[in-house]
């Protein structure tokens, strides 16, 4: 070791607070990013793993090959493992709702190709075909082609090939409607009997021709058809792979999993990943070389007449970079490997906190642990050690060449004139001479304390952006779970009510259900006489342009109050009518506390919420009370006429006595299709379901029309539910909402984003912290003659620390004064990028918590440094401190 480096040795032994206070910045910022990639790393693994259990674990298929080819790919170099099966034909598919999906495919599965992970089967029930005589069929058959097969039934099925000409046409090959495109020629009639229900099959195109059905290929027919899927060795070859080896063939990438190898035909997800991470990467390495460069600016103010004596008994300039250099790497060498093990540790503690939040976002089978990645660690080490010798690079450059005699005499330290220090006489007579004295300081060595300013104002920024971000985004989730009183839904349009109650009945039985309900809605007009309607609501209709229409002369285009001496006329608004199971009507009246007589029956009165809501009111959560009411009485007679589909009203109307009531009604399942014209007011009325008959028309179908259930075990239930409805082979169209898992999912998601936010504001501000402290506490350090000659001329430690309170006041309140305005424009950026990306009814919230917790948090940090630093000052002996140079 040469002299140099025994002299870095021993300099930062004498600075031990600022050494280990600066190894603590390097441990941060090494943790950082090596929590960062880490995380990186673990979660596209969990990515990865997940689409492989849910897509099959194959790279490229190819849908159509003869046995050749199967052959020299299973025995290719390149290829891992493969999976395949035979292409047993189509046949038709009689009476089929899907236009384009016109044929059943029979894939025949060889027990000596099994592997397993390569194309997966969900068994929804019944069990895989043992021969060739057995088959499964997909649950999306009855689903989405409108045709029922149920375990036992045998089918008898004219297999043949879809041909266009003389082509013979694949699963690739998309159906052609002109049936002079193609044509299926049959080759032979086979018998099977269906075993089993499995869940549409991942390797099944969207755009297939057939329904894909699985039975065992017979060993004794000889296939001249195969569809070859391969698992490549190395994956990131999978496009030259195809390019060399297709031959001709038509072949398919499975891009639910190149996608997050970081190979797929989008490189749209493989660019946000990596410009997320470069983002993060970039603050983490801008806040290390901030609080880096500093700590070793420090250490030349410092070692400056050291530099000037070595100089002066030869030492090149080389000399002296490679000794600042060598200090950097003494640093890094401490910090470097104890921040990975911080980052490791701290990225698998939080793998533990949030790995059941991720399995109930996305996949529920498959764990997200903690994999740690030998190149991600070194790449984290080499980018922290860059970090480091950049941040010594610079400052060991400026003191290699500053002249010798400066560097003695210290005299390149502050350079200012009397002027740019003049302080003003009202400055004097608000601060005080302490005050005064602080603001000089403070002009005279702008440099130094602009770092301290910047890492602060960093800290702030970052701080109050996240804090928004995590804002907007909790809105969003409120907005998707605030109006739910059900767990699970199930919604159709078109069912029967005959086999909507039967599946009800079963339905109910799911385990964890404890409340169940069915419910219709109906879209109706009620008419209604003008003089009834409230000022809240001509108010609304005024804005939006309504009509109002003249019951006996039919004129249209009337807007406004109505006269007073027109008592006929009439207004026509749109009305939801929800009917209830009577059990459920019931409930609702008692809690009402209405009777239920006066309530139910032919003739009964219905019970009806009608609210203003216009345009520019908050519709955020509310109380139904807190709306303005539509009509002005508490009671009214409505003339209530079906819609056909197309708007219009349908026969005569129903005159109907409604009740006005302050509650929040049931909720509705969702309406599919065009949700239709937007209304400026709310009005839903709410009957008994043994009234339907009444309104309902052939020529009016209902919105939609479901059950909803409340379970203790959600998804346990939704479970049962989704094998009792494919074992009913229901053919209408419908939909199963777990609602519950919506809401979880947002929770989960917020819960998520929160820990990472946080854990990533807290780390960043650890290193602002580290950087504040260095530097006061060494500038302090530095400062030691001078506040020493303060002291000796009479300075009291009353007025000495009022100086120095100055200081730390001048220090936060310029931090906040940049950190604020850049936090809040930040804030409201990320407010108006939520809104452009698709964030609907959510509004800028002003950030006065964040903004609360940064103002004290920047004043308690520089006090309770500037406190530790002065302490040591007031402990040592003025005499000795006025002979101290520094070396």
């Amino acid at each position: 070791m040469n002299i140099f480096n025994k002299v870095t040795l021993q300099s930062l032994k004498k600075s031990r607070t600022r050494t280990i206070v600066t190894i603590i910045g390097v441990i941060l910022s090494t943790a950082m990013i090596t929590a960062v990639s880490t995380f990186a790393v673990s979660l596209q693994s969990y990515m990865i793993k997940g689409s492989i259990a849910k897509y099959g674990g194959w790279h490229i298929g190819f849908p159509a090959v003869d046995s050749s080819f199967l052959q020299e790919r299973t025995h290719d170099q390149a290829v891992a493992r493969t999976a395949s099966f035979e292409n047993i034909g189509y046949a038709a598919l009689s009476g089929g709702k899907n236009p384009d999906k016109p044929y059943l495919f029979i894939a025949g599965v060889r027990e000596d190709e099994a592997s397993p992970g390569i194309l997966p089967v969900t068994l929804v029930s019944g069990r895989m075909p043992d021969n060739s005589s057995e088959i499964l069929v997909p649950s999306h058959l009855a689903a989405n082609g409108g045709i029922k097969f149920a375990e036992g039934d045998m089918l008898t099925l004219a297999v043949g090939d879809r041909m266009n000409g003389n082509q013979r046409l694949n699963q690739h090959d998309a159906y052609q409607a002109d049936k002079a495109a193609e044509a299926l020629v049959p080759r032979a009639e086979r018998t099977y009997k269906v075993v089993g229900i499995c869940a549409r099959p991942a390797f099944e195109e969207s755009a297939a021709p057939g329904y894909t059905l699985i039975t065992r290929a017979d060993p004794s027919e000889r296939a001249d058809s195969f569809s070859l899927y391969v698992t490549l060795k190395h994956p990131r070859e999978v496009k030259a792979y195809a390019s060399s080896t297709a031959s001709g063939h038509a072949y398919i990438y499975n891009d639910n999993v190149l996608r997050f190898m970081g190979v797929s035909s989008s490189g749209l997800l493989t660019a946000l990943l990596y410009t997320v991470g470069g983002i993060v990467a970039f603050i983490i390495v801008t806040g290390s070389i901030f609080m880096i460069y500093n700590a070793f600016t420090i250490s030349l103010n410092e070692r400056t007449r050291q530099f000037g004596i070595l100089s002066s008994v030869g030492a090149t300039a080389k000399q002296l970079r490679n000794s600042v250099l060598f200090e950097g790497l003494c640093i890094g060498a401490a910090g470097i490997p104890a921040g990975i093990l911080l980052g490791i540790g701290s990225m698998g503690l939080v793998l533990t906190v949030v790995s059941s939040n991720f399995g109930n976002i996305l996949y529920s089978g498959v764990p997200l642990s903690l994999k740690v990645s030998v190149p991600a660690i070194a790449c984290a080490a080499a980018l922290s050690m860059v970090t480091i010798l950049i941040s010594a690079y610079i400052p060991a450059r400026k003191a290699a060449g500053t002249p010798v005699m400066e560097s003695i005499r210290q005299t390149n330290e502050v350079k200012v004139e009397a002027k740019a220090v003049k302080t003003s006489s009202r400055a004097q007579r608000i601060y005080g001479l302490e005050g005064a004295l602080a603001l000089k300081n403070f002009k005279r060595n702008k440099k130094r304390y602009r770092s301290i300013v910047l890492s602060l104002m960093l800290s702030v920024v970052l701080f109050i952006s996240a804090s928004a971000f995590v804002t907007d985004l909790k809105q969003m989730s409120e907005q998707a779970v605030a109006f739910t009183n059900y767990d699970i839904g199930f919604a159709t349009p078109t069912m029967k009510d005959s086999e909507m109650l039967a599946l009800y009945d079963k339905l109910r039985t799911a385990g964890g259900i404890y409340e169940s309900s069915y419910q219709t809605l109906l879209k109706v007009t009620g008419t209604a006489h003008a003089s009834e309607l409230s000022d809240a609501y001509w108010g609304t209709e005024g804005d939006s342009g309504k009509a109002v229409n003249d019951g006996k002369a039919g004129i249209a285009g009337k807007t406004g109050t109505p006269s007073p001496g027109r008592s006929d006329e009439q207004a026509t608004l749109p009305v939801d009518l929800q009917f209830l199971d009577d059990s459920a009507y019931l409930k609702i009246l008692e809690g009402l506390g209405l009777s239920a007589a006066e309530y139910t029956g032919p003739d009964a009165k219905f019970l009806a919420v009608a609210k203003s809501m216009s345009p520019a009111e908050d519709k955020r959560l509310k109380e139904a009370d807190e709306f303005r009411n539509l009509f002005k009485r508490s009671s009214s007679t409505l003339t209530i006429a079906p819609e056909s589909e197309g708007g219009s009203k349908i026969g005569q109307g129903h005159d109907v006595t409604v009740t006005f009531v302050e509650t929040v009604p049931p909720d509705t399942l969702p309406v599919t299709g065009s949700p239709g014209a937007s209304q400026p007011f709310f009005f839903r009325m709410i009957a008994p379901y043994s009234l339907i008959g009444k309104f309902e028309t052939a020529d009016s179908p209902p919105a939609v029309k479901g059950l909803t259930f409340r379970s203790k075990h959600p998804a346990q239930s939704v479970a049962e539910m989704e094998k009792t409805i494919q074992g009913a082979q229901i053919t209408d169209e419908y939909k199963l909402y777990n609602v519950y898992a919506m809401m979880d999912e947002s929770r989960n998601t917020i819960f998520i984003i929160n820990v990472f936010a946080y854990t990533f504001i807290i780390m960043i501000s650890l290193i602002a912290i580290a950087n504040v402290f260095n530097t006061i506490s060494t500038n302090i350090k530095l400062r030691r003659r001078e506040l020493a000659m303060l002291r000796s001329v009479g300075m009291s430690d009353r007025n000495f620390q009022k100086m120095m309170n100055f200081e730390c006041a001048f220090y936060g309140m310029r931090a906040l004064l940049f950190g604020l305005p850049i936090g809040l424009a930040c804030s409201w950026l990320i407010y108006r990028g939520m809104l452009i990306g698709g964030a609907d009814n959510i509004g800028y919230v002003f950030p006065w918590a964040s903004i609360g917790i940064s103002v004290i948090s920047v004043l308690l940090i520089v006090f309770v440094t500037m406190l530790y630093s002065v302490s040591t000052i007031k402990r040592e002996n003025i005499i000795d401190a006025l002979r101290d140079d520094m070396t």
